[in-house]
């Protein structure tokens, strides 16, 4: 943050869950009149990024193919006044000739290149558009330019450096060990999977699961499978249309459904806390994709597990992949990436070190005690599964809210020192206004600000403001309403429900 508000270059690898989003989002709140433009390769993420930063009273925008041409001219315009602190792009809109027009015309703070490890051929998700970010040293030669990864390892973190043309750039790499975070890594056969599947669903029976598949095919058929052994799930993939995907995604997002089955469209930049467990079905591609996608358990920074069940027919598909690319040097990289995620599953070294040193951190410790390797495999791994047990299904809420009445939501895991009836009549008030406002409730408020408020139990405004999450804009917002939701909740005799 010191390095953007001092106008200097910045290249930051943080591990998913560490703060990337706020380290450059504080900066450009704190800098009226001027705006920082983020570069980022999903709209979904730009669009709920946005959204949250709204919420909090800071001025952002998106601008994307989506808009019609006369919210685009609306956004444009307010650009050029410096009404936006962020001024979200993607990087194929940047790389438009009429966009360096109207950028020129915008009082730039900085640029910030999210993503970045994208920028490389030697990253695990090469996009060529990105490489056409190099012409902003050239176009802005003043205006400082900021690189946010989550895996990237030390031959990338170079190539980001170089192909940006980041000057002297303040370097922040954190640990890229998450220990927190337990790695389990299974061979299997197609019928043992199955069952280690269902083991984990159920352990996490009233948790956060997300799942990847590695095709389209293999994300309906789990989708399947799970229902029919009772449990709740949702699908992600590319050949749903975009607003089926969304709907999916905020239904994940807003607790409605437990269990989301997706392909690697799923999940970038996805700001969700409480995820318990990441299993993947297959083989990743390389350890910067397991690292990212296994990452996304356990951002609230209580114990999750990440399991990898793989199956031999697995290599056939990777070496598949790798042998209908042409051009030698790609070739070449993605075989590197297969040696070392196939050394990985099949090492008996400590699963945190081998990431650890990938990236190019030199760990002290040997063993982490928070991996199969190290610890061996908890006992619910190897427990029998509870058959046609209702995972995720809906429990039936008060008909004093009609809305969430109308559609029910299953109640998360609750913090020894929250009140369970409170955070239930919390969530569905939360679900109401969610709808009403059209947005995914994690950005009307996050589960960990649910619990700080079971905690405090605030009766005026000025106590509401002492939670953790609320700020004067949100306060403002629905400070009254969560006020008289309270008030509301404690004259209820207990056991009445709480929705």
């Amino acid at each position: 943050m010191n390095s953007l508000l001092a106008g200097r270059d910045a290249c930051v690898v943080m591990p998913t869950g560490g703060g990337k989003s706020l380290c450059y989002q504080l900066p450009a709140a704190m800098t009226p009149g001027r705006t920082a433009i983020v570069v980022s390769p999903l709209i979904a993420l730009m669009q709920d990024q946005t959204a949250q930063l709204e919420q909090m009273g800071v001025p952002a925008a998106v601008l994307n193919s989506s808009q019609t041409a006369s919210e685009q001219s609306t956004i444009l315009r307010n650009a050029k006044t410096g009404r936006y602190r962020l001024l979200y792009l993607s990087p194929e809109r940047l790389a438009r000739p009429d966009s360096l027009t109207w950028l020129r015309e915008t009082p730039i703070s900085y640029f910030v290149i999210d993503e970045a490890h994208c920028i490389s051929e030697w990253g695990h998700e090469f996009r060529p558009e990105y490489r056409q970010l190099h012409s902003l040293r050239k176009q802005f030669p003043d205006r400082p330019i900021a690189a946010f990864t989550a895996s990237a390892t030390r031959q990338v973190r170079h190539d980001i450096v170089e192909q940006l043309q980041l000057r002297d750039a303040d370097k922040y790499i954190a640990s890229f060990q998450r220990p927190n975070l337990r790695y389990r890594v299974k061979h299997c056969d197609p019928k043992s999977q199955h069952a280690l599947l269902l083991r984990a669903a159920e352990h996490y029976a009233d948790s956060n699961i997300i799942i990847y598949a590695p095709t389209i095919t293999r994300v309906e058929e789990t989708v399947a499978f799970l229902k029919h052994n009772g449990i709740a799930a949702i699908g992600y993939h590319a050949k749903m249309d975009s607003a089926k995907r969304r709907k999916n995604q905020q239904r994940w997002m807003s607790d409605e459904v437990r269990v989301l089955v997706g392909t690697i469209a799923f999940g970038l930049g996805i700001n969700k806390a409480a995820v318990r467990a990441v299993i993947h079905l297959s083989l990743p591609k390389s350890i910067e994709q397991y690292y990212q996608e296994a990452g996304r358990a356990g951002r609230d920074g209580e114990p999750a597990d990440c399991l990898l069940l793989w199956q031999k027919r697995d290599v056939g598909l990777l070496t598949y992949f790798v042998e209908q690319l042409t051009d030698p040097a790609e070739k070449a990289r993605a075989w590197q990436r297969y040696h070392i995620i196939r050394n990985f599953v099949e090492s008996k070294s400590c699963r945190h070190r081998q990431i650890c040193v990938h990236f190019g951190e030199t760990p002290k410790w040997m063993a982490c005690n928070a991996c199969d390797v190290c610890s061996g495999a908890p006992d619910w791994l190897s427990a029998k599964p509870i058959k046609k047990r209702k995972l995720g299904e809906s429990k039936v809420l008060t008909k004093k809210t009609k809305i969430a009445a109308q559609s029910p939501i299953a109640a998360p895991p609750v913090p020894a020192d929250a009140n369970a009836e409170l955070r239930e009549h919390l969530r569905e008030w939360r679900w109401s206004i969610s709808r009403e406002l059209g947005m995914p409730a994690f950005i009307v408020m996050h589960d960990t600000t649910l619990d700080e408020l079971c905690k405090a139990r605030p009766s005026t405004l000025a106590e509401l403001r002492g939670v953790s999450g609320f700020g004067d804009r949100k306060v403002q917002k629905y400070g009254s309403q969560i006020l008289a939701a309270l008030k509301n909740f404690g004259s209820k005799p207990r056991g009445a429900g709480a929705g």
